[in-house]
């Protein structure tokens, strides 16, 4: 099965029937570990899970495997996901996604398909709305608009308009 899909410029094509087998489809990519001070974390509300984290003492590694999830027919990788938080000592991974429900969409098929592709992988999505429970749990309620959305990423990167 074949299709293709418009990614700004780029057209990207997927394969989901590969004919590569298993042993030969493209191994997962260890990134190079980055020291905490030097994380450059994708959202406010993924630096502020760390920081819960980090004061809770769980040991976690921020994007440290990148899964190829689809390549083409001469094994030339197409798409890849880079899930968010690794648990070390529980051995699974928090995706955190707090922006729009398309990119919930987005993100659900990707780690469908990486559970697919890598069933010993232990994966969990957390959405806008288990973020939002977390707060309230924390008494972080107020905080809701620095750390939820597409509002807060512009206004973490200055971008205000």
């Amino acid at each position: 099965m074949h299709a293709s899909y418009n990614v700004g410029e780029a057209n990207v094509h997927l394969w989901s029937d590969s004919p590569l087998t298993t042993a030969q489809r493209p191994r997962p990519i260890p990134n190079p570990p980055v020291a905490r001070e030097d994380i450059q974390f994708s959202h406010p509300s993924e630096a502020e899970f760390a920081r819960l984290l980090d004061f809770y003492g769980i040991e976690w590694r921020y994007e440290p495997v990148v899964y190829p999830i689809e390549w083409d027919e001469h094994g030339n990788v197409t798409e890849a996901f880079t899930p968010d938080f690794y648990f070390v000592r529980q051995g699974y991974y928090i995706e955190l996604t707090t922006m729009r429900q398309s990119l919930t969409r987005i993100k659900r098929r990707k780690i469908q398909r990486l559970q697919e592709l890598y069933p010993e992988v232990r994966i969990r999505l957390w959405n806008r709305r288990d973020f939002e429970r977390l707060l309230s749990k924390y008494g972080m309620s107020s905080q809701h608009d620095a750390l939820v959305g597409q509002d807060a990423l512009t206004n973490a990167h200055g971008n205000a308009s």
